[in-house]
């Protein structure tokens, strides 16, 4: 099974109440192939909610205790990010999830890069809390973008 960001395959659950839909694989979820999964609504996060970012470093940092998730206006949600990322793990592990796929620059999903925590478009190297924590428990991530799809018969 594959589990797959839920606005990539349409559904309006971004900050900003907009989907970033990707119609490959929103097919894999119409064929019984993958999965959508929020991990921000899975941590009770509402749409729309305030932009948040990674402030100390990535989701490995936010994991170690170094850094923080705050919104705009300076609000912490370290602590629904986190629930987000333990209740997609849940999930990978109740389906034997094989891959995967996550939205990149999201403050929980990123693969590669996120917004620097400064709230001024700059990316910077990094994970998501989600990522991180499925990286540290042995999952495939990858991103809409990754020529890994090739491999998965999904390009």
């Amino acid at each position: 099974m594959i589990l797959i960001s839920s606005c990539l395959v349409g559904h309006p659950v971004r900050y900003d109440g907009r989907d970033q839909l990707n119609s490959r694989l929103k097919q894999l979820v119409e064929d019984g192939k993958a999965m959508p999964v929020c991990p921000e609504l899975m941590g009770g996060l509402q749409v729309p909610r305030e932009p948040a970012e990674i402030r100390g470093g990535d989701g490995e940092a936010v994991w170690q205790g170094q850094a923080r998730v705050v919104t705009r206006s300076g609000q912490d949600v370290t602590a629904q990010f986190k629930e987000g990322a333990l209740q997609t793990l849940a999930m990978c592990r109740q389906y034997q999830v094989t891959l995967v796929i996550l939205k990149e620059y999201s403050p929980s999903c990123g693969t590669q890069m996120i917004y620097n925590g400064q709230f001024d478009s700059t990316k910077q190297p990094g994970l998501g809390v989600t990522s991180a924590l499925l990286r540290r428990n042995g999952i495939q991530v990858i991103n809409e973008k990754d020529p890994l799809l090739e491999g998965h018969g999904l390009d």
